[in-house]
């Protein structure tokens, strides 16, 4: 299952194709404007630091990278909140997705209300076109609501324009995707780092930052390995920590462990537990495997469009 239907494609496919040239979709979350594009090129070409140059960044220099710019201050997932009081970061109020085929009416979601509390893991639960993947695309502002309220971190998603989406996503959004989407023609420190190329982050800080992402999901001695250098649950590993680079309030995974064997899947889903307790997130995923639901905070299970059971 992909993470958008073939309506909402975009953002899999600009991951897919950002490094051929391809600026259609260039307005999805991770990427920036063309305009962006050549300030961030010129920030890069004025950096003057040669060794950060991705051909000449080796395994033996990656320490000499991660000790380096100390004072770019602690990353802010280290922190710990204080207090019990919880915090909802997501509001769904009486949702609705109606399409038209023909003469008829879809209700794909069909009055959806609930609330996602600041650090949980919210795991949605159905069968194919039960209206899953359909809430997620609403939740992600991919998709536009027939009726309802979106809130994220207090935010109405449902009344921004796309520009104002965009920007809210690369501020506020990782994701994790059942394929994966990694570029081949980078390796995983590459890959990691390219979603701060377009926050203009100087080269020097966001792969300081990319490593200690790789350090945290475990992949340190593979940060010079391409994908197809890499199992399954090693890539799956680097696009978690693609999704987390960039600081997010909130990630969305879909189907995370879809392409994964049953031992692989379980590593992943430890992983993605304690990330979400170490690093105080906000982890919303997708799946029809009750096993993998199992280990989230709040579990909602869809049907018809429609919220049938939601246990905490």
């Amino acid at each position: 299952m992909r993470f958008t239907d073939s309506t909402t494609g975009q953002l899999e496919d600009t991951l897919a194709g950002a490094l051929s040239g391809d600026k259609q979709n260039m307005e999805v979350d991770l990427f920036a404007t063309e305009s962006e594009q050549e300030k961030l090129s010129q920030q890069d070409s004025d950096c003057g630091n040669e060794i950060l140059d991705n051909t000449k960044v080796t395994a033996t220099n990656l320490d000499w990278v991660e000790e380096q710019h100390d004072n770019v201050g602690p990353y802010k997932g280290d922190d710990v909140c204080d207090g019990d009081e919880r915090k909802p970061v997501i509001e769904v109020k009486n949702l609705y997705k109606i399409y038209k085929v023909g003469t008829n009416k879809v209700r794909a979601l069909n009055g959806v209300d609930f609330k996602v509390y600041e650090g949980e893991f919210c795991a949605i639960v159905g069968t194919s076109g039960s209206g899953k993947s359909t809430l997620l695309n609403m939740l992600a502002g991919l998709e536009k609501p027939t009726k309802g309220e979106i809130l994220i971190d207090g935010q109405h998603i449902e009344k921004m324009n796309e520009n104002q989406l965009v920007r809210f996503r690369r501020e506020n959004v990782g994701f994790i995707f059942q394929s994966f989407n990694l570029i081949g023609t980078m390796d995983a420190l590459e890959n990691v780092a390219l979603p701060l190329t377009f926050r203009g982050m100087p080269k020097m800080l966001r792969l300081k930052r990319a490593m200690k992402m790789l350090r945290l999901v475990g992949l340190k001695e593979h940060a010079k390995h391409r994908p197809n250098q890499m199992s399954g649950g090693q890539q799956q590993r680097v696009g978690m920590a693609r999704a987390l680079v960039v600081n997010p309030k909130i990630m969305f995974a879909d189907e995370p462990t879809g392409n994964l064997d049953s031992h692989t899947s379980k590593d992943m889903m430890d992983l993605m537990r304690r990330i979400v307790n170490e690093q105080k997130k906000t982890l919303i995923m997708v799946t029809h495997d009750d096993s993998l639901a199992a280990i989230a905070d709040k579990v909602i299970r869809i049907v018809d469009g429609k919220i049938v059971d939601m246990t905490e």
